[in-house]
Formats: C-alpha cells, sequence, structure tokens
C-alpha cells in the first residue's frame, strides 16, 4: 500500500509539472523557426536541445517533491545509512554523458553549417559605425548607408510630443533598407569603422560581431520574401539601442529591379560628376537628407544639441564661423570628443551638402553655399600635410 501511494504520488507531480512545462509552451514564449535553411536547423537544435531538458527536469523535480512530501519529518521517515553505491555512480555518470553526445552530434553539425561561408552567389559588406549602417554589393557596386528613420528619431527625442506607439516599428526601421534577393545563397562580410557592434537578425538564425581592423563572415539564404527586423546586439555607445537592421527580401527579378534603379539616375550621375556645382534647392535638400541620417542622432533634428558632449549647431561659432575650420571639423572630426570624422565615411557632395544645410538652417543663415570642390580640396590639402609629417617623422 505505502508504494502504491508513493507512485501515485509520483505521478501527480509529474503530471503536475508536465501541465505547467507545456502552458509555458502553449503561450508560444519561444525563438522564432525564422526563414532561412539554418535558422530553420538552429531552431531545431534548440527544440531538440530544449526536449530534452525538460524531460530531464520534469523526472528530476517530480522526484524531489515527491520525496520531500512522502519522506518529511513529520511522518516519522528516516534517512537510509549507506556509504556509496558503485551501480549508482556508474549510473549517474553513464547517463549523463550519453545524454551530452545526443546533444553535442546535432549541434557540431549546426555548428560547421554556420561556419561554411562557401558557394555564395553575392557578397554584401556591413560596416557598422556610431551609430548607422554601411551596406557595400560589391559585385553590383551598390554603397549606402542605413540609419533610424526620421519618425522614430523624432519621437525617441526628450519632450519630442511624439508618442512611440503613434509611430509603426519604433525603433525597429530604417530610411534605407538592406535589399536581398531571395533563394539566392549570401556571403556577408562584417566590419566596424570605430568601435564593436554586433549586426543581429532574429529571423536568419545567428548574430556576428562587427570588430574594427577585422572581418568577420557569415552567410544567408532567406526563402521567404518578406521584411525581417533586427538591431546591433552589443553595447557600443549611448544610442546603442538606436541602430537597427531592417533586410527586406524580394523576388530575384524584383532584385535586379532595385539594382538597376540604385544604379541608375541620381546615384549614376552622383559618381560621373562628383565634383559637379548644386545649386541651393539641391544642397539644401540633399543636406537636410544627409543631416538627418549621420548628424541628428548627436545634434537633434532642430540644431539645439545635447550638451556638454554634443553641442547646438544653432548659432555655432563653428558653425556660423569660418568655412575652412567647419570643413576640418566635419571632415576630421575632433580627437578627444564624439565628433567622429566624416571625411573617409560619406563623399565630398554629401558632406558639403549638410555643411550648406547647417549654415543655413536652424536660424544661422550665412548664405553660404558649399560645393563638392570645396570639401574635396580641402580633404586633400590634410593629406598633403600628412604625407609630409610623415616624412618628417620618418627622416627623424
Amino acid at each position: 500500500m505505502k508504494r502504491t501511494n508513493e507512485l501515485i504520488v509520483g505521478l501527480a507531480m509529474v503530471a503536475v509539472i508536465t501541465v505547467i512545462t507545456w502552458g509555458v509552451f502553449a503561450v508560444g514564449d519561444n525563438m522564432p523557426a525564422g526563414v532561412t535553411p539554418f535558422s530553420r536547423d538552429v531552431y531545431q537544435l534548440h527544440m531538440i536541445v530544449l526536449g530534452i531538458v525538460t524531460v530531464i527536469g520534469i523526472l528530476v523535480f517530480a522526484a524531489m517533491f515527491t520525496s520531500i512530501y512522502l519522506h518529511r519529518k513529520s511522518r516519522g521517515a528516516e534517512a537510509a545509512k549507506f556509504t556509496h553505491s558503485t551501480r549508482a555512480e556508474i549510473i549517474w555518470t553513464v547517463i549523463p554523458i550519453l545524454i551530452l553526445v545526443a546533444m553535442a552530434i546535432p549541434a557540431t553539425r549546426v555548428l560547421i553549417d554556420m561556419e561554411d561561408t562557401s558557394g555564395a552567389e553575392m557578397n554584401i559588406k556591413v560596416t557598422g559605425y556610431q551609430w548607422l549602417w554601411q551596406y557595400e554589393y560589391l559585385e553590383d557596386d551598390i554603397s549606402f548607408y542605413s540609419a533610424l528613420d526620421r519618425d522614430s528619431n523624432a519621437a525617441r527625442q526628450i519632450n519630442s510630443g511624439i508618442s512611440p506607439r503613434e509611430v509603426d516599428n519604433y525603433l525597429l526601421e530604417v530610411d534605407k533598407r538592406m535589399v536581398v534577393p531571395t533563394d539566392t545563397r549570401i556571403r556577408i562580410l562584417l566590419t566596424s569603422g570605430d568601435v564593436i557592434h554586433s549586426w543581429w537578425v532574429p529571423d536568419l538564425g545567428w548574430k556576428r560581431d562587427a570588430i574594427p581592423g577585422m572581418v568577420n563572415e557569415a552567410w544567408t539564404l532567406i526563402e521567404e520574401p518578406g521584411v525581417y527586423r533586427g538591431q546591433c546586439a552589443e553595447l557600443c555607445g549611448k544610442d546603442h539601442g538606436f541602430m537597427p537592421v531592417v533586410v527586406e527580401a524580394v523576388s530575384p527579378e524584383d532584385y535586379r529591379a532595385w539594382v538597376a534603379e540604385q544604379t541608375g539616375g541620381e546615384q549614376t550621375a552622383a559618381v560621373e560628376q562628383p565634383m559637379a556645382e548644386m545649386d541651393r534647392e539641391a544642397l539644401m535638400t540633399h543636406g537636410e537628407d544627409v543631416y538627418q541620417a549621420h548628424c541628428a542622432a548627436c545634434h537633434r533634428e532642430d540644431g539645439s544639441g545635447m550638451q556638454p558632449a554634443f553641442p547646438a549647431l544653432a548659432g555655432n561659432a563653428v558653425v556660423t564661423g569660418e568655412l575652412a575650420q567647419h570643413i576640418d571639423v566635419v571632415v576630421n572630426g575632433r580627437p578627444g570628443t564624439a565628433m567622429a570624422a566624416f571625411g573617409q565615411r560619406l563623399e565630398a557632395r554629401d558632406i558639403a551638402a549638410a555643411l550648406t544645410y547647417t549654415r543655413n538652417a536652424f536660424g544661422n543663415e550665412t548664405g553660404d553655399l558649399v560645393q563638392p570642390a570645396d570639401v574635396a580640396s580641402r580633404v586633400e590639402t590634410r593629406m598633403d600635410e600628412s604625407l609630409v609629417s610623415a616624412a618628417a617623422r620618418s627622416a627623424d
């Protein structure tokens, strides 16, 4: 009778714990299966391991609670007196080893597949900056920056008066998405231009660190058209939380149309005539776009800045002062401060437009129009000075 009661209590404990565990699974609080063959392999591996540890957990906790209930002091239970059991020691050593081997075999296969970037049909270089991404399509000669979209950027500002709930995909939308074709094996090369970042889209099934001076590789093959969102997953500074990743997968036909659109029109004109003069309207329009993508995160949309790290641009002595100094600050940055150097990050026409915009917006109204040639000449001058300094140091 005693054994029967113990069995009944044990089964009851197993049933209760199983129901609770099943309830947790039922609410769908689990990792996504993703949209790539690799992400589904990761999901299946996750489910295998989760199933094993769940069964172990149910058995262990059921045994523990059953023992606590049936062998409590109030029932007069007395602890057994023995020193060791060779059989028990063999069992509790062999069984965990077999469990670990059972998990290691599929895990090893998935890890090997993760690192195999061979057979890629196209290559995309991803460079992380504070706090945006640069995408370079190596075969198609396309390059652009992707930053937090203007609606999210405006809503996140202190006292903006905009409710985040009113913004679609708040903090998970960008001004320019990474567009890729479906059913295409893509190698992604990741690096960084400043600090460590981490490029992560959960639906792809992996994430990779972007490290200055290093290139990490990963691959993906998206089978389903759609928009897949992620974020930087490595603390990279004050705006780490405002560095989303958005991948848009389209059919191969739509992708070729997108490539044709990107390599034609304005982009082609910019490449063919990078030093061509621009009128005030073109400078201000393009400059506002560049400012919102690269400058507003620190200096705010209205140029009011965030003291003391990010000074206001409205009425700023540099912005309204000598043009050469303003160009120098933007192109080369300010060492020891949060002001980054944009000379290697942006084209001369982008910098010229942004300078024109800041010198004529926020109430500055200097009337100055900065042309790409003005920026290019300043960059070349600084390069010549650097070469002379390097030669002098070598001579010493």
